[in-house]
């Protein structure tokens, strides 16, 4: 099984969208092992910081690595810009066709 890669900082900002999300019901939608998108639903009830990153706890569901995040209730996430690029890539190619 791979692991997941090396854990990247968050922008502050984001801290602040999950602080108003604090003991609520969320959605998250993620980059799991192997660049899997994945879901996670449950009532939001902090961050656990742990040597090898830092984790959303969710109730009753799997906890996110907080870079892996793509969106939050619909709200755009740390991975969004990896998850954007890896949606578009077919279309910077030029299917063989020189310009």
């Amino acid at each position: 099984m791979e692991t997941l890669a090396k854990y990247l900082p968050v922008s502050p900002d984001f801290y602040d969208v999950m602080e108003l999300l604090l003991h609520r019901d969320v959605r998250v939608i993620y980059f799991g092992v192997d660049q899997i998108l994945e879901e996670s639903n449950g009532s939001f009830k902090g961050i656990d910081k742990k040597d090898h990153g830092e984790f959303m706890e969710i109730v009753n569901d799997k906890n996110v690595r907080l870079d892996r995040i793509i969106t939050i209730n619909g709200k755009i996430g740390p991975a969004y810009d990896a998850y954007e690029a890896y949606a578009n890539a077919c279309l910077s190619c030029q299917a063989g066709y020189d310009d």
